[in-house]
């Protein structure tokens, strides 16, 4: 179809016409390009959370199938103020919005959304007599809101910058009277506002239906069974620049909403009590702010050798998933996973204890980084020593050369020398006389440096410190 007419168009219009149609076709090349998806998430469990180190989260469980099945890496940008996430997105700053996002027609106005993931009707959040469970519930339950008409008059904590708020003023109109709304800004996140029911700071809030019950088993004294609106569809954002993005996750979540794995992530997360648990743990970005059991002993010991703590978490992670007792079919051992033969040079042994472990490890980090001092940013040079923490130098130095040989900056790591460590495993590049160490499946190294560094980013916006 020609928007304008073809005959009179002229040069200098066909070539805005062709540049339009190329930035929108590069929208999904560029993320396969850069092997990464993005996604603007809320820390909650029904989007995204950390829980021991462990991403999980019901939207996030989904979109990590969809990266896999583009073969790229998903890196989560956890978002504190949500009335920033569709700005955000239309700046570039994410591919993807997962925030148990309801379809609105004014944010269709301003975004794309993907499929429908799920439908949830709005309720109403409330709490439950003290003595209600002395009681039989036909008769606590006239102490309650069950009809949308007792709203009249009643304060109602809710996001201003929401569905639920302008399911409200609907209803208002539709009561011909008057709920006094109390907008809630942003960073009060849905299952923020259930809490604060549940404590009685508020007296009510609306959230979906879906929230309200993975919530409700944690905070048993709520109540969540009236509905105020019919079920609505909720689905991804997607940047109205990114039509191919859009195209390919439909297609890909048409067959995938068929399947079983589907199926069982709604069910773990909206059915299963061990998941709301999680979400709501002290190990949890939610409910609480450690990442790991060892999280005392990894700022410690990361403080004294001037690392962050989260960087070293997401190394730890990498290695062993904190697993104490782990051990590779190599037999590498521990929680940070030292070969046999480089254990003992830094005092550490299968059965030593975790503060051992890790300072050895740290210092085993701090030695590969010093051996670096060539590397100008010190952000290169930490991946340059994470890279030598898991194949060796050698392999490292010789990935350098060949950067170098080929015209690319050996003293970069993305985008040049860890593109050279994946050739190591071709014989073409292995063989080159510039190589001394032969053969190594390179494209392990470039997942492991880029794995702990999505993570890191990660568990920064979950864990902030003080002074960010």
């Amino acid at each position: 179809m020609c928007l304008l007419s073809c005959q009179n168009t002229t040069e200098s219009e066909q070539e805005l016409i062709g540049k339009a149609e190329i930035e929108q076709q590069d929208d999904l090349g560029e993320i396969l390009n850069k092997n990464k998806l993005t996604v603007l998430a809320e820390n909650s469990a029904t989007s995204y959370f950390i829980y021991k180190g462990h991403k999980m989260g019901l939207e996030y469980e989904i979109l990590n199938e969809f990266a896999k099945e583009i073969g790229v890496k998903l890196e989560v940008k956890v978002v504190k103020d949500l009335d920033e996430i569709t700005t955000m997105l239309n700046e570039g700053k994410g591919d993807l919005i997962a925030c148990h996002y309801t379809v609105t027609k004014d944010r269709k106005r301003k975004i794309d959304f993907s499929l429908p993931i799920l439908r949830s009707a709005q309720v109403l959040v409330q709490k439950k007599p003290r003595d209600w469970r002395s009681r039989r519930k036909k008769d606590w339950e006239k102490e309650i809101i069950r009809d949308p008409a007792e709203l009249s008059r009643k304060e109602v904590h809710i996001w201003k910058n929401s569905s639920y708020y302008d399911r409200l003023v609907n209803l208002q109109n539709e009561l011909g009277d008057t709920i006094v709304l109390k907008p809630l800004s942003g960073d009060v996140i849905p299952e923020d506002a259930i809490e604060m029911v549940n404590k009685e700071f508020i007296q009510y809030t609306v959230v979906d239906d879906n929230v309200a019950k993975i919530n409700q088993r944690y905070y048993p004294d709520i109540d969540t069974e009236l509905e105020i609106s019919v079920k609505q569809k909720i689905a991804f954002g997607v940047r109205k620049s990114s039509p191919l993005l859009r195209k390919k996750l439909n297609a890909w979540l048409v067959d995938f909403m068929k399947s079983s794995t589907f199926n069982y992530i709604k069910h773990k997360y909206l059915n299963i009590s061990t998941y709301t648990s999680r979400s709501k743990s002290n190990y949890s970005s939610i409910g609480g702010s450690k990442i790991s059991p060892y999280d005392k002993i990894i700022k410690r010991v990361s403080e004294k050798y001037a690392w962050d703590w989260r960087l070293i978490s997401a190394l730890i992670y990498q290695e062993s998933q904190f697993r104490l007792n782990q051990q590779s079919w190599a037999g590498a051992y521990g929680l940070m996973q030292f070969m046999p033969s480089v254990g003992p040079t830094f005092g550490v042994y299968p059965d030593s204890p975790p503060s051992v472990q890790i300072d050895g490890g740290i210092r085993k980090i701090t030695k590969n980084y010093k051996e670096w001092e060539s590397i100008p940013d010190s952000t290169q040079r930490v991946k340059f020593a994470f890279a030598t923490y898991n194949a060796g130098i050698g392999h490292v130095l010789d990935a350098q050369r060949l950067t170098k040989k080929y015209g690319k900056d050996p003293l970069v790591w993305d985008d040049n020398v860890e593109l050279f460590i994946q050739k190591l495993s071709e014989p073409k590049y292995y063989h080159d006389p510039v190589c001394y160490y032969g053969y190594m499946r390179g494209s392990e190294t470039y997942n492991y440096v880029e794995s702990i560094f999505i993570r890191y980013t990660e568990y920064k916006t979950a864990f902030p410190e003080e002074d960010e």
